[in-house]
């Protein structure tokens, strides 16, 4: 009598943990870069800079630009350098909009405008900025270089954007779409591209990967929009509504003052001109009742789902579905 097959398991999903597994190694070597490039003889700046280095985050944007360059194909070291240089002016925007948005937590740590003041964190903002730009040049590489000047203004655009439409309920999407591309999705793009340059992908191909990175970082920044208004704030690592405290119209609330009772949309309004976060309940609960929480994942769903498709110009690897992977987490993600 023959024995019945044993029943087949299907593999659990990867998850993230899996996709820093896979680039550990390389990781290790862009931290360690990184602290080394962070030296310098004026005592503030290490203190400020090793402050925010090592306040911990994901590193999406470094893992981004190691996973890109492997699945390109790319053997050589630079890629290490390129990822020092995009977690650098990631860590210099940071530092910026802290001071801009008056912020004093971020991942459950006291921002460094919050204890040094803010003239402080600006002047050490410019300091890493310019510290990655020294970085490029040794690099050599005229298209990292224009790839990195071209994001590094756009990211500047999107700082004034989103300044000119703080406490503005008058910011509609379309508006909120451009303020995200500039502040945080052509950080992404730029993040891939760099992998693809690396790699030596044709053109066409260079293009479809950055397309995937900016799909992802709209996929990134809408799903934690719509944190700032479900998540716990202990995980979160910053205050539930701030977005709210701030005056920012994120998607969560622009569909839901489009969609409300008029009282409801005149009380959206009113919050969002005042800053007013004592009314996070009653703004929460206008979001949700509105259909304001699944609009906004499923627009997030939408950029993962296109990140995830561009992927098909890469050679199956387990860096490209380390990449896939990352798609997946930016909307499945709880902080």
């Amino acid at each position: 009598m023959s024995q019945p097959s044993p029943l087949h398991v299907p593999a659990p999903p990867p998850r993230f943990t899996d996709v820093q597994a896979l680039a550990r190694a390389d990781m290790r070597a862009v931290d360690a870069l990184i602290r080394r490039r962070l030296a310098s003889d004026v005592l503030l700046v290490n203190q400020i800079a090793e402050h925010i280095v090592a306040g911990g985050g994901k590193r999406l944007r470094p893992t981004l630009v190691l996973l890109a360059a492997r699945a390109a194909g790319y053997r050589g070291e630079d890629h290490v350098q390129a990822a020092a240089i995009v977690e650098f002016i990631h860590t210099a925007t940071l530092l910026h909009d802290d001071v801009v948005d008056e912020s004093d937590l971020r991942r459950g740590r006291s921002t460094a405008n919050s204890i040094w003041g803010n003239s402080a964190s600006i002047l050490v903002g410019d300091y890493l900025y310019s510290r990655a730009f020294q970085m490029m040049v040794e690099l050599d590489r005229m298209r990292i270089m224009q790839v990195m000047a071209d994001t590094t203004n756009a990211i500047a655009e999107g700082e004034v954007l989103q300044l000119m439409h703080l406490n503005n309920p008058d910011t509609d999407e379309a508006a909120y779409r451009r303020v995200i591309e500039r502040k945080t999705a052509v950080l992404f793009a730029a993040a891939a591209r760099l992998g693809a340059i690396l790699g030596g992908l044709p053109r066409d191909q260079e293009d479809t990967l950055a397309a995937y990175g900016l799909d992802l970082g709209f996929a990134f920044q809408i799903a934690d929009d719509v944190l700032d208004y479900v998540a716990d704030a202990a995980q979160l690592g910053k205050n539930l509504g701030d977005d709210l405290a701030e005056g920012k119209a994120t998607l969560p609330v622009i569909h839901a003052m489009a969609h409300s009772p008029a009282p409801v949309a005149a009380r959206i309004r009113a919050a969002i001109e005042a800053g007013d976060v004592a009314t996070l309940p009653e703004i929460v609960e206008a979001i949700r009742a509105a259909g304001s929480i699944d609009y906004a994942r499923a627009r997030a769903i939408e950029h993962a789902e296109r990140a995830e498709a561009a992927l098909s110009v890469l050679p199956p690897s387990p860096h490209a579905d380390a990449l896939a992977t990352l798609a997946r987490y930016a909307i499945d993600r709880d902080h």
